[in-house]
């Protein structure tokens, strides 16, 4: 994740390491090498704007983060409301692997707007399913 504004910036940086900046459909991802493929490139989100134009919410800023030693880490709050936002198959499993390991529990839902909040309640309710 990063601004729209740092773009530039970390293509300067990461080309300069190798890899080649792809986009499509306002959609920009770094490929690891000109033979790469795009599903397994890194791909960016924007900052603070959606993704999709009838996303629920818009994506975290980069200043819901917590440092750790190296760089830093979006708070788990924050990733979960996106997750819950996009909600496509790997969100869901993602946010399944949350629950189980018990980094999200029943007080969740409640802290969420309520179409989030009830979204993570159908997995909190089928955790398999």
């Amino acid at each position: 994740m990063l601004r729209r504004t740092d773009l530039e910036a970390a293509k300067f940086a990461l080309e300069n390491k190798g890899f080649v900046h792809f986009s499509v459909l306002d959609v920009h991802c770094f490929l690891d090498g000109p033979e790469a493929n795009p599903r397994d490139a890194v791909h960016i989100v924007f900052a603070n704007e959606k993704v999709k134009p009838k996303d629920l919410e818009f994506t975290a800023d980069v200043s819901e983060s917590e440092k750790s030693d190296d760089y830093d880490i979006l708070k788990l709050e924050s990733l979960v409301r996106m997750k819950l936002t996009s909600f496509r198959d790997k969100d869901r499993v993602h946010l399944r692997d949350l629950i189980s390991i018990g980094l999200i529990d029943a007080s969740w839902p409640t802290r969420l707007q309520a179409e989030l909040g009830n979204r993570l309640q159908t997995l909190l309710d089928d955790p398999n399913g």
